[in-house]
């Protein structure tokens, strides 16, 4: 019996593409080249989201000292590593016969309904062509990107993109441990997490050595796939034969995040996890209600604080009476103004404002 056709995600880190100082890792990446190949010729649909194109960039100027933190400087390296590291993938793709085909996104190609259909069209055009799509952020000339956490958000929004049955997030460690092996080398492997919560994100530490992103990225994307339908592994990339273990779902292979809940929509999950907060709405408990309980919009009398500085379509963070973040959207009103609208009845706000301060279409409930 022919074994269906299935899409798989693969993001592989910079700590796993590159060596200590930065350079290209030749032979994991004709590694993991063949492996995908082999699920390419297999029927499979594959995506890889590469990341270290920074890392490769500074290596490449061989310039003493830690690389700078400078985002303007951070872009101009990602356009030095970029070509490098994509011709690294053609080169151990080639190897296999298969062609490489760029694509290099941001998460505001998620945002817009035109742009996310565009995207998708592209991925499924290469499939079709018989070309490998290889992702990566288009750090160079956007730095909202550059502050992403190591392409991990990224590979999971094009999970969602590609429609995705698996999302395989490749690391150096065979998955999340039950300690921080930086501090902790009693660990052990979790093989399987149903619910990613507060003591798993105090698990998972802080961020890694070599990229931007660390085992807490890793988790976030985890739970983005979780929310869209997608099962997401977490496993070592220097493993022989992880992809196969990965898509055979042999036990052991790293860390299994099941799905859960309906598919949330692509223009939702670039509003909870793609979009950074420039604010915080604090609300009343009929508020609360009416968004958790009854999915209805955020109304201005509902809102009693609000802090930060946002402009109108901004996003913004809500949060109960106890301070607990519980939703996320984007907002039609000004901080500036924010005298003239919170708390205030539809009957109350000058004319020129709109009725709802959060509709439910801009909405997420996050917990």
């Amino acid at each position: 019996m022919t074994e269906p056709r299935r899409t798989v995600v693969v993001k592989v880190g910079s700590s796993t593409v590159t060596t200590v100082t930065g350079e290209i890792d030749g032979v994991v990446v004709g590694q993991l080249s063949r492996e995908v190949a082999g699920l390419a010729r297999a029927g499979h649909h594959v995506v890889v989201v590469t990341s270290g194109a920074i890392a490769c960039g500074w290596a490449a100027l061989g310039r003493p000292g830690p690389r700078p933190s400078d985002p303007a400087v951070l872009q101009a390296l990602s356009a030095v590593g970029q070509q490098r590291i994509m011709r690294a993938w053609q080169d151990g793709l080639g190897a296999e016969e298969l062609l490489a085909g760029q694509v290099l996104l941001a998460p505001l190609d998620f945002g817009h309904r035109r742009q996310y259909l565009h995207a998708r069209a592209t991925l499924q055009h290469l499939w079709a062509l018989g070309v490998l799509p290889v992702v990566n952020e288009n750090d160079a000339v956007a730095d909202e990107e550059i502050r992403f956490g190591d392409n991990d958000r990224l590979a999971a929004l094009v999970a969602h993109l590609a429609g995705a049955d698996l999302l395989v997030l490749l690391t150096d460690t065979p998955g999340l441990l039950s300690a921080d092996p930086r501090f902790n080398s009693s660990g052990s492997l979790i093989e399987e997490v149903m619910e990613i919560d507060q003591r798993l994100m105090e698990v998972a530490g802080g961020p890694g050595s070599v990229g931007s992103g660390g085992m807490a990225s890793k988790l976030a994307a985890a739970r983005m796939a979780s929310r869209s339908g997608v099962t997401t592994l977490i496993a070592d990339g220097r493993r022989p034969g992880v992809l196969v273990a990965a898509l055979d779902g042999v036990r052991g292979a790293g860390t299994v995040f099941r799905p859960s809940g309906e598919r949330m929509p692509a223009r939702k999950l670039w509003i909870a996890y793609a979009l950074a907060a420039d604010g915080l709405l604090v609300v009343d408990d009929g508020a609360r209600r009416a968004l958790v309980e009854d999915g209805r919009s955020l109304l201005p009398a509902g809102v009693v604080e609000c802090r930060g500085h946002f402009d109108p379509d901004d996003a913004v963070e809500i949060a109960g009476a106890d301070g607990a973040v519980f939703a996320k959207g984007l907002v039609r009103y000004s901080s500036a103004r924010a005298a003239e609208w919170v708390g205030r009845r539809s009957d109350e706000l000058p004319e020129e404002l709109s009725s709802v301060a959060v509709h439910r279409d801009d909405l997420v409930v996050l917990a």
